[in-house]
């Protein structure tokens, strides 16, 4: 006895699993959750209130007192960590201020630890570009390039600092060779073994940092594309700075910026044995925010979809300045 002949059996449909946003939540494999940002803050030496800053709608620069009451708000969100700026109001060729116990960044980091414990992960920028009169991220030599060695002996003394006022994370930002050895080493010889390092790795010579630098005053005339990594080469290049940087003692890497960089993103994601973040800039802020008051796009939809895109090219932390707004959000 013979079975009657079946109808062709029916293509899938992956469109049935979009058909509602119930489904679609069922069967989600990215998920951007309050723990995962961190959220970048400006502390500028002197304020007595918080000054917004013109090219980044949303964003300030802090007084001490703002700072921390900003931070704890972020912090009850349910942020996962901050990372803090300083803005000093006197700056100098080797940039002083920077290890300073009494400058701005390391008051601000003092004066957080105090009021935050361990409650959140609390993030310091290990770099000289806001406290040199030149602007650039290390001392320069006498023809006016960035002299490597003598700018390591600076990030040690700041790493001390830094560590010393609390912070649990430094973050390696100036992109000079052996940034990463030199702080682990100056951190170990002072008995800070357990503060951690993020390292830049790779951080790029970008068009997209023309807000930050208002938001951190910064002195610089030219470029940092000496130092900084150059958008023309393959994630080869990318890989090879995540390895030297793993290998003096990174505890995370970091790729910045991050949305014109999800390929370099991914590839370090799958190659790094650390965890992996990536800073959604100053200048990509920017940009959603003024398409957005323009009426070009739908703003929460568009940061919603940003963060996502990071979190798919395999970053587990995203620094971002919508970092306590999103976390609100996602906590109801």
């Amino acid at each position: 006895m013979s079975l009657p002949e079946l109808p062709p059996f029916p293509t899938s449909r992956p469109r049935r699993l979009r058909r509602t946003p119930a489904l679609r939540r069922l069967v989600s494999e990215i998920e951007v959750r309050p723990a995962d940002l961190v959220l970048p803050m400006f502390v500028h030496e002197g304020l007595t209130e918080p000054h917004p800053i013109a090219s980044m709608p949303g964003v300030v620069q802090h007084s001490q007192e703002s700072l921390v009451k900003a931070a704890v708000d972020a912090v009850r969100a349910g942020v996962g960590g901050l990372m803090v700026y300083g803005i000093p109001v006197h700056k100098d060729a080797t940039g002083s201020g920077g290890d300073d116990p009494d400058g701005v960044l390391n008051v601000a980091l003092r004066n957080l630890r105090a009021e935050l414990g361990d409650g959140t992960v609390l993030m310091s920028d290990l770099c000289l570009d806001e406290f040199t009169d030149h602007g650039h991220c290390g001392v320069l030599d006498s023809s006016g390039a960035v002299d490597n060695d003598a700018t390591l002996l600076r990030y040690a003394s700041m790493a001390v600092a830094q560590a010393e006022a609390g912070a649990h994370l430094l973050g390696t930002s100036g992109m000079m060779d052996g940034q990463v050895g030199t702080a682990r080493q100056a951190l170990d010889a002072a008995g800070f073994v357990d503060a951690g390092i993020l390292a830049y790795a790779p951080k790029y010579a970008s068009g997209f940092y023309g807000p930050f630098r208002e938001a951190v005053n910064s002195s610089l005339q030219g470029d940092r594309a000496s130092y900084q990594q150059d958008a023309s080469r393959t994630v080869a290049d990318a890989l090879a700075e995540v390895t030297l940087d793993v290998g003096e003692g990174a505890d995370i890497v970091m790729v910045k910026p991050a949305l014109p960089y999800l390929d370099v993103l991914r590839a370090v994601a799958d190659a790094s044995p650390v965890p992996v973040a990536a800073y959604q800039i100053s200048g990509e802020y920017a940009m959603v925010e003024a398409a957005a008051a323009n009426g070009w796009l739908d703003r929460d939809r568009v940061i919603a979809e940003t963060l996502t895109s990071i979190k798919r090219a395999g970053a587990s932390i995203v620094l971002t300045y919508w970092a306590a707004e999103v976390a609100s959000t996602l906590t109801g």
